[in-house]
């Protein structure tokens, strides 16, 4: 989660590094060339993922889909890599358009390219015909 800190500038802001369990305390604030300057990270795990999520956060989406023909309604599916966090409203529309049909096997694609991310939408269960 992103947050700005109370009495601190508007260039700085606060996460919780959610790279290991540790859930470092970052601070992150921008330095006047553009570049980030983060403290409170305990790796340097740390300052990749406050960076990345400043700069281009991105999500494994994870979510079910409707199929026809099987032993329950939905069946559950993921983006084969994280996706652009602005994308994920889009990607969840299309996926509540999807319907499957059975029978359908873990790892097989869903929807080829998600939101226009190029990135397809996984099948993470098999789901026989019934």
């Amino acid at each position: 989660m992103i947050e700005q800190q109370t009495g601190q500038s508007a260039e700085t802001r606060a996460l919780v590094c959610i790279i290991c369990p540790r859930g470092c305390q970052l601070s992150v604030s921008k330095n006047p060339d553009g570049s980030l300057t983060v403290r409170g990270n305990a790796c340097p795990r740390g300052q990749t993922y406050a960076v990345r999520e400043l700069t281009a956060p991105s999500r494994t989406l994870t979510t079910t889909v409707r199929i026809r023909g099987a032993a329950l309604p939905v069946v559950p599916v993921k983006s084969q890599a994280e996706i652009p966090k602005a994308k994920l409203s889009e990607a969840m529309q299309q996926a509540a358009l999807l319907v499957l049909t059975a029978p359908v096997k873990r790892g097989s694609v869903a929807l080829a390219d998600l939101a226009g991310t190029g990135i397809p939408l996984i099948v993470t269960r098999d789901m026989e015909r019934v």
